[in-house]
């Protein structure tokens, strides 16, 4: 078992469009009773109440902790602007990083190494420790400066996942559609989840 196994993931949310995604996947980790660092950036509670309607924590904790115990369990908050708090520093164990949804403001703070805020420097200290970092990103269409900060943090060794859902497995709904992507993202983690099939190269 590697030093970090039991160490929480760092979990960010900024301001890209994609709400949805990511309160999905924090109900999933909190049910998986995975360890998290959560860290909200101002942008991204603008975001949790424009496209899902949360305003605040105690909004945030009922959409997504299910349980009161297992969200009091499993999550710990960190201020955004605390670059002093646990995340910033590699002395402090992590199972790596998700970045959900990423804006591209974020992606260019972290292919720059900017560490302006506690998001960024935990992304900085996640790419030096040589931890996973996965970056959720969400824009369209992309300039040729969001392109090569793509290929600047993927040569760092950040995973780059757009949330791109796939058809193929025919959604209903635009909730099959967030499982998709966040299905990506715990695979990524190495975190179990039963959502949807895999698949099997049948017709």
């Amino acid at each position: 078992m590697s030093p970090s196994a039991d160490a929480p993931l760092i979990f960010a949310i900024t301001g890209a469009s994609g709400a949805p995604y990511a309160v999905r996947l924090l109900e999933q980790l909190v049910a998986s009773r995975t360890r998290i660092s959560l860290i909200v950036s101002g942008h991204g509670w603008r975001l949790l109440e424009t496209e899902s309607g949360i305003a605040d924590l105690p909004a945030l904790r009922a959409a997504a902790g299910g349980a009161a115990a297992a969200w009091d369990a499993s999550v710990t908050v960190f201020d955004d602007d605390d670059r002093g708090a646990a995340p910033a520093s590699g002395s402090a164990l992590s199972r790596g990083m998700v970045i959900c949804p990423c804006s591209m403001g974020t992606l260019s703070a972290v292919a720059m190494g900017s560490s302006r805020s506690l998001i960024e420097r935990a992304a900085d200290v996640t790419l030096k420790e040589r931890r996973k970092l996965v970056l959720v990103t969400r824009e369209t269409p992309l300039s040729t400066i969001h392109l090569g900060n793509m290929l600047r943090v993927a040569r760092a060794g950040a995973v780059v996942l757009p949330a791109a859902p796939g058809f193929y497995h025919r959604p209903q709904a635009v909730g099959d559609l967030v499982d998709f992507i966040v299905a990506r993202v715990l695979d990524q983690v190495e975190v179990p989840h039963q959502l949807g099939g895999r698949w099997g190269g049948g017709r």
